[in-house]
This record gives structure tokens, sequence and C-alpha cells, in this order.
């Protein structure tokens, strides 16, 4: 496919918008047949996949934008579109994005991230502080303050929550502002617009109200371009499943943080792993009065496989095979609880529509409000990237989804729609 587009991506800043991963390059039409159906005030971002996900199926940032683009123009879709160069490390991945046409970056800076910070002891604490201490210069703005919220809810910034803070995210946080000073560079220095996301999710532990605080103020105070941050939200946000946890607990506390968002930017409040949570989404747009961001990728891998399931079950039986060889492998970098044990092997699933069951699910058995919970799913999703690059099945399923667009149109556009539909529900 041609790498011409005929539009232009542009920024979103606070309205709404959902983000449609792609990691083949054929699921735009039916994202943007979702959206024609229940897109409602939501704006669409379909350039989105991250750097680790372009490594593992062997494509370009040039090459996702143009598949994404071309394929909205084939659709016909006329309105805005976001770009999202998504979990982005270095300069170099920077360079890579901004030249195809990427407007909204994604900073993600895990790699320097204290995931273990929670669970010290007092005096490891103090050990781990005073080794990054030299590095930060923002402890003695907050420490022994008080924040109250519009929420009521009150941040405490005492010695301890601090330190954590500093141990936790200090290092990362300056990785991440220079970054985003780069990020002002390359796009102020070509005469384009950009907004940033900063990515703290990639935690063990939820982000606490004074972590949230603290890491969006300096971001804000030191210049960052900040229209959306991801904090890690309480629950669990398992890879192609539903929200696990208690959601009137999650809503309580997506008011506080909205409540961050709203006092020190305005910025939205960003959801990763978005695919399939279904549950959550209502109280995340209620919370939020609208201003968020969902980002979904897996999803779309998932539901092509779902074509190739109803389109030539031989190949979705050696793909599930495949996948549970590969999957202790490849889990390894995702969230997920799936265990081999927990669905079956292909050769003892006679039945194509009960295989379908067991590892992607059906909708029209999952009650109303509520996304997909089957483990298997979990499975198929953390091997995409050896199935979409292995010399056999890659191909394979590519051919299967070309021999029926409409079938992977449809798929995706009742799949989306509930999504979308929602997250209209609590707007």
């Amino acid at each position: 496919m041609s790498n011409e587009t005929n539009n232009k991506c542009v920024t979103l800043g606070l309205e709404p918008s959902f983000g449609f991963g792609d990691r083949i390059g054929l699921a735009t039409p039916g994202h943007v047949a979702s959206m024609n159906l229940a897109g409602g005030g939501i704006q669409p971002i379909y350039p989105q996949q991250s750097i680790r996900e372009m490594a593992r199926t062997g494509r370009e940032p040039a090459g996702v934008m143009a598949d994404a683009m071309n394929g909205a123009a084939a659709a016909g879709w006329t309105g805005k579109i976001g770009a999202d160069a998504d979990h982005l490390k270095t300069p170099e991945d920077v360079d890579r994005t901004a030249v195809a046409g990427f407007t909204f970056f994604t900073i993600d800076p895990s790699d320097h991230v204290d995931e273990h910070s929670d669970g010290y002891d007092e005096a490891t604490l103090r050990d781990k502080f005073a080794a990054v201490r030299d590095q930060i210069d923002w402890i003695d703005i907050y420490l022994g303050k008080t924040v109250k919220l519009a929420t009521g809810a009150e941040i405490n910034f005492d010695e301890e929550a601090c330190m954590r803070c500093a141990v936790k995210y200090g290092i990362a946080l300056n990785k991440a502002v220079a970054l985003a000073d780069y990020i002002k560079q390359v796009q102020e220095g070509a005469g384009r617009d950009y907004e940033i996301e900063l990515s703290v999710d990639e935690t063990e532990q939820p982000t606490t109200l004074a972590e949230h605080y603290i890491v969006a103020k300096q971001c804000v105070t030191r210049g960052m371009k900040l229209v959306s941050l991801a904090p890690r939200f309480i629950g669990d946000l398992e890879k192609g499943v539903d929200y696990k946890g208690d959601v009137d607990a999650l809503e309580a506390s997506l008011n506080d943080h909205s409540a961050i968002a709203e006092e020190l930017g305005p910025y939205k409040l960003s959801l990763h792993s978005g695919s399939d949570k279904i549950s959550m989404y209502p109280a995340l747009a209620r919370a939020t009065k609208g201003q968020f961001h969902v980002k979904t990728a897996g999803t779309s891998y998932l539901e092509a496989l779902r074509v190739v399931a109803r389109h030539d079950e031989a190949l979705f039986r050696k793909i599930v095979d495949f996948g549970r060889e590969r999957y202790e492998t490849d889990k390894a970098t995702y969230h997920v609880s799936a265990t081999l044990a927990d669905a079956a092997p292909a050769s003892e699933i006679g039945d194509i529509k009960e295989l379908e069951r067991q590892y992607l699910e059906l909708w029209e058995e999952v009650p109303e409000g509520l996304g997909f919970t089957k483990p298997g799913r979990q499975i198929l999703h953390c091997t995409f990237g050896s199935t979409l690059t292995h010399a056999d099945f890659g191909p394979a399923v590519r051919g299967v989804l070309e021999a029926h667009p409409d079938s992977y149109t449809e798929i995706l556009e009742d799949h989306f729609a509930r999504h979308l539909r929602a997250l209209n529900a609590g707007m």
C-alpha cells in the first residue's frame, strides 16, 4: 500500500478520545464503522501503535500512519483524526514517529520507575532516597503541605509520601521532562502542532494521589505540553479482559484523580489497557466529565482471529496451539493472570464455536454492560508478535482478512460500538 495519505492528523486537546490500535493494518474500516454507529462526541485516534508493538510486528511508523489514514479515507471518514505515537522512550523513537506525522506523543519512562518503592521499609526507603536526592529539586516544595481537592479528599505530603514519590518516580520524571523538551524542539522546529501524554501506569501498585499531584505539577511547571496522563488505577487492568475490581470504589478514586487533573491542567485522564474494560467505562466518563482518553490495541487483533476462526478453522486451531507454545515466553512483558491450564488445547475442543468461546468469547453470552473475561483470550493476546511474524501464520492471517474484509469490518463495528456506547453512557 502507498504511504501517501489524503489527510493530516490533528491535535484533539481536551475532547474525549479513543485510540484504535491496529497491529495488522487492515482494521481501520471497522473502526470507522463503529465511530459512525456509536461515536457520539468521542474523537478517534486511528493511527496508534507503540514502538514495542512495531518491533514485534515488523512495522514502521510511516506504514502504520499510511494504513490507518488510507483506511479511514477509503471508509469515507471526514472528521478529525488524532495520531498516537505510543510508549516512546528515546529521542530516536520521537524522530521516527514525528516525521511520519504523529501528533499525540505518549512518553513512557517506565524503565526508570522503581516499582518496588511501595514495599520498602523505612531504612531501605531512606537509603534509596539518599541515592536520588541530588537529582531531585522539588521535595521542599511539597514537604509538610496539605492539598484539599474539590471532592473533599485531602493529600498530605508528609515525609514518607514525598520520599516514596521521589524514589518511585523522581528519575523517571526527569527523563520524561527531557523527552518532552525534545518533542517540543522537533515539532516546533518543523512548524508542527503536538500534544503529550505521560504514562505512569505500568507499576505494580496504584498511583497515589500524592504521586499523581507531584508528577503532574512538575510536568506542567517544567513546561510539558501535557494533554493526558495515565495513572495506575486501583483494581486489575489485565490485557484482553474486562476490569477486575470494585467499580464503585474505582469511580470514587477516579473522582479524586480527575479533581487533580482539573486543578493542575486541565488535562485528560487516560486509560491504558482499555480493551474490553467496558464495565468501568461509564465510571471513567462520569468522573472525568468527558475529559478522558482510552487506548486499545490487542482487541482488534483478537477480533481479526475471530474472522480466522469463522472462515479458516484449521488455521485458527494451529494459531491456538502455537499461542500455547509461545505463551510462557511472550507473556513476560504483560500484566495477565491466565495460565495454560485455564483453557484446553485445540485438540480437546471439537466444536469450532466452543473453541471460539474458550479463546475469544462470544458477546451474546456476556451480560449487558460487561466486557470479555475468558482467560484463553489472554493467551492469544500476548502471542500476537510471534504469530504475525511467523513465516506461515502471519501471511495466512492477513490473507483471510483480505479475503473477507466485510466480515472483519462487521465484527469490529459491533465490537467497538459496544465500547463507545459504554463511554457515551457516562457522558
